[in-house]
């Protein structure tokens, strides 16, 4: 019969392929620019309203000797969950991951879609390919070459049928359009967890940033109960680890809440995941979804916290929240 042996989260953020130097950058460009900022309480602001509201001592969160440490500590966590994960050699990953509008858009933005080719093209695009600081150190950053990533198209198409049978509506893609490529929450998957070794995937995308098709805590944990059971059904002699990428609090960096949903995630209550403030999971905060999914795939499992890295790149408090996880 098949198992799911494991389950690993990990936060995808882009800062985790680039120097703090990148950081700085990226926070003087898109956080004060483009991206949408919500302070403790779920209200949109601008920089400047964080800016004004903003405890002096987050000065000394971003200078060098912190933000190395913590760039320091990421790249060691990162490396951890790779050898975590080729230590208990899988036959299958089924990757749980959301879309920046690289892939959906919102001609069709469905809340849950399933990859069924046999491959999934690696294009440089989108995040992947914009550099946000000269001296960003190329040997971290993702590689500029395209690739095909193999993908077990028999058996998406099973875990589709099966989603189907047990209540989803899941959508799904055969191909993508020509110069299409995947998203960067499965481009940081190939790239920084499978470093060492390639294995066959199942993509599973779920809506977590634009309404109104966003999948809630509740109906994501249930997901990934469904994928565990069906799984677990399947006749087939074959280990499978789950592994769903994102978060944790950004674009402003938030611990509080970060350390009381990791708390949630180590709790395995379906009730505290749907109980959380929705207004709160905005923004990059709404890649909290893609661990529920993961926390109802691995109930019952033993959640072992690699690392939690708050990592600031402004006086605001802006930044991202990184984590790192894995259930066995």
């Amino acid at each position: 019969m098949a198992k799911v042996i494991m389950g690993i989260a990990s936060s995808h953020s882009p800062a985790l392929l680039m120097e703090p130097s990148a950081w700085l950058a990226r926070a003087a460009q898109d956080d004060q620019n483009l991206f949408a900022l919500h302070d403790f309480d779920g209200k949109r602001v601008s920089y400047q309203e964080l800016l004004s509201r903003a405890d002096p001592a987050l000065t000394e969160q971003i200078v060098p000797e912190v933000m190395h440490k913590r760039h320091q500590a990421n790249q060691a966590a990162m490396a951890e969950l790779t050898r975590r994960l080729d230590a208990a050699s899988p036959d299958l990953l089924i990757v749980l991951g959301d879309d920046h509008k690289e892939v959906f858009d919102e001609d069709n933005m469905p809340s849950i879609s399933v990859f069924c080719g046999d491959s999934l093209p690696y294009k440089a695009q989108g995040i992947m390919k914009w550099k946000y600081d000269p001296r960003l150190n190329q040997e971290l950053w993702y590689p500029q070459e395209e690739r095909d990533y193999p993908v077990d198209a028999p058996r998406a198409l099973r875990l589709i049928e099966d989603l189907m049978g047990a209540g989803f509506d899941p959508a799904h893609s055969r191909y993508m359009a020509a110069g299409q490529g995947m998203s960067h929450s499965f481009g940081y998957v190939y790239y920084k967890i499978m470093s060492e070794h390639t294995y066959p995937v199942i993509p599973v995308s779920i809506n977590t940033y634009y309404p109104p098709t966003q999948i809630t805590p509740r109906r994501a944990y249930q997901l990934g109960q469904t994928i565990r059971r069906l799984v677990d059904s399947w006749p087939d002699d074959l280990r499978v680890a789950i592994v769903s990428t994102g978060g944790l609090s950004h674009f402003v960096v938030d611990e509080q809440f970060d350390r009381d949903f990791l708390r949630v995630m180590a709790s395995g209550d379906i009730e505290q995941h749907a109980a959380l403030q929705l207004e709160k999971l905005q923004s990059g905060n709404s890649e909290f979804r893609c661990w529920s999914a993961l926390a109802g795939a691995v109930e019952g499992m033993k959640m072992n916290l690699i690392d939690y890295i708050p990592c600031y790149r402004s006086p605001a408090g802006t930044g991202c929240a990184m984590a790192f996880a894995t259930w066995e």
